[in-house]
């Protein structure tokens, strides 16, 4: 079987998966411990196809440096290329592996993120989501950007989750880390701490709900997800005495997402509420901001947490941490997380 994976200008790439719908990966940040992450997954075992979005030469040298193998088919960037064989065999069973060719503007010195290269990055993402979109891949996977080299080169960015709801016309996308026990949810991401008690309402955490209830669904096959809702202020409030976003939008947002349907609960004091919720409590909590939900499911398991974005057109996970500038190029990235993500998103058909 023939796939069409991804089209550019005028140039159509065709490459042959033996039946099989690739996986899309992007390299992210070219300083960072992204490249090792894509080329150690390139030349793993795993058997789901796989076409990683990045700069081909920067990979190819990276993999010498790090002395990991690397075969990959190099595909894009070039206009003759119409119909390329990129099958491969591991363990007797078909396994494609190549990479879609997105230049890099500057030289990439590891732990030293460069502006220059920003535009590269958030290439990789267009063309992996444009590809999604076209049913030409199963999923995609993202390795980590650096926000801050991509916002200093001019670029609108606030993150991968909020880029990629843009790029598909998301109206409201939703970010879900999955570790071993516990699955958390933001009604807000990444945003200023001072900007976020205006950004909870009732009706946005009504729509968080909608979406999120679906999500739990469609990827995680849970027929009836339950889930809590934390409060933002210290004791959810104490009944207005140190604050009142509980009683304007939080349970009308709750009581409106229950007409709807969907088994939301609370809201409970984020102090206490992981606790129930790792002994099975709820099949998910909604967190009202970044850091009030994510330092929970980090702690409960780093290396196995998913990040899933929810209410896009198509699944796309990443490993739940950062770029870790600080052992870039050294050859010993954990690859737990980035796995972890690689698998999740290759589950699906």
């Amino acid at each position: 079987m023939t796939v069409t994976v991804a089209t550019t200008g005028t140039t159509t790439v065709k490459l042959k998966m033996g039946g099989e719908r690739p996986l899309a990966v992007t390299m992210g940040e070219p300083a960072g411990i992204g490249p090792e992450l894509c080329l150690r997954a390139l030349d793993s075992e795993m058997q789901k196809p796989m076409v990683v979005f990045g700069d081909y030469d920067f990979l190819a040298a990276r993999a010498g440096e790090l002395g990991i193998a690397f075969s990959a088919k190099r595909l894009g960037g070039v206009d003759d290329v119409d119909d390329v064989d990129g099958v491969d065999s591991v363990d007797g069973v078909e396994c494609a592996r190549a990479v879609w060719h997105c230049p890099l503007a500057a030289l990439v010195t590891a732990g030293k993120p460069s502006p220059e290269n920003a535009e590269s990055v958030l290439t990789q993402l267009r063309i992996a989501a444009k590809g999604c979109l076209a049913g030409d891949f199963c999923a995609l996977t993202t390795a980590p950007v650096q926000k801050s080299a991509i916002c200093e080169s001019g670029a609108d960015f606030t993150g991968q989750t909020e880029f990629l709801a843009r790029e598909s016309g998301t109206a409201r996308a939703v970010m879900l880390l999955a570790g071993r026990r516990l699955r958390v949810a933001l009604a807000t991401t990444h945003l200023p701490l001072a900007r976020v008690a205006d950004a909870v309402d009732a009706e946005s955490l009504r729509q968080t709900l909608a979406v999120l209830d679906a999500g739990l669904k469609r990827w995680f096959g849970i027929a009836n997800p339950r889930i809590h809702l934390t409060g933002l202020n210290p004791h959810c409030g104490e009944g207005g005495f140190f604050g009142g976003e509980e009683a304007r939008a939080i349970v009308p947002a709750i009581a409106r997402a229950r007409e709807d349907g969907v088994c939301a609960a609370g809201p409970f004091p984020a102090d206490t509420v992981f606790i129930g919720a790792a002994r099975g409590d709820c099949d998910c909590v909604l967190a009202m901001y970044h850091d009030q939900g994510l330092p929970a499911v980090k702690l409960d398991g780093m290396g196995a947490a998913v990040n899933v974005t929810l209410g896009l057109p198509f699944l796309r996970t990443s490993p739940a941490h950062g770029t870790a500038l600080d052992v870039a190029a050294k050859g010993g990235a954990r690859t737990e997380g980035m796995f972890a993500a690689l698998e999740f998103a290759a589950e699906i058909k």
